[in-house]
């Protein structure tokens, strides 16, 4: 039986879109959702290629912010052909019958010193959860863009990722993975 490196995909971490103007854009090109998990103890790093975002950060009015996310579920980076397309069958994501998951930000919460709390709801594979994201919000000065980073932990089993033999999470696959967001947001003017 082949072993499969687990993903859970975090929209929910692409909340803070922009830094201090409403409206402003996700630098896609520049920003990454990484993702971490353990296989009879290594670590399993991965990425989604695509995606997109619709944000509407404002830091002083947090009660109007919102943000949207679409990721494509086919686009996961596990720097193997095989594993990829494992992932992406029923066990896995179904990419067939579920190609995209969706996050919808409900509140955002000022934690003071450019963090945030983000809660909203992700739907993945025909589920839908309730997800809170700790975001940081800070410069990059040499590149002259806000940068947001993030890290949170989801539990596969939540989302029915990898059923069967994969759920022994004794000798082969961890239930938890770490979602890693670096959003970078064009200067603000």
């Amino acid at each position: 039986m082949k072993t499969l490196r687990p993903f859970i995909p975090s929209l929910a971490a692409m909340l803070l879109a922009s830094g201090g103007a409403s409206a402003q854009g996700v630098l896609i090109d520049k920003s990454e959702i990484r993702f971490s998990s353990k296989q009879k103890g290594a670590h399993i790093d991965g990425r989604f290629r695509r995606w997109k975002a619709n944000v509407d950060f404002r830091p002083r009015q947090l009660s109007k912010s919102k943000a949207e996310f679409e990721i494509e579920l086919a686009s996961i980076d596990l720097a193997n052909d095989e594993l990829e397309t494992e992932v992406k069958r029923p066990v896995w994501f179904d990419t067939a019958r579920y190609p995209i998951a969706r996050f919808e930000s409900s509140t955002m919460k000022s934690l003071g010193n450019d963090r945030y709390e983000i809660s909203g709801q992700l739907s993945l594979k025909g589920i839908t959860r309730d997800v809170v994201v700790p975001m940081a919000l800070k410069n990059d000065i040499a590149g002259g863009y806000s940068v947001a980073e993030g890290q949170f932990t989801l539990n596969r089993f939540d989302f029915q990722l990898g059923e069967g033999v994969s759920a022994d999470t004794g000798t082969k696959l961890a239930s938890e993975v770490a979602v890693k967001i670096r959003m970078v947001l064009p200067p603000v003017a």
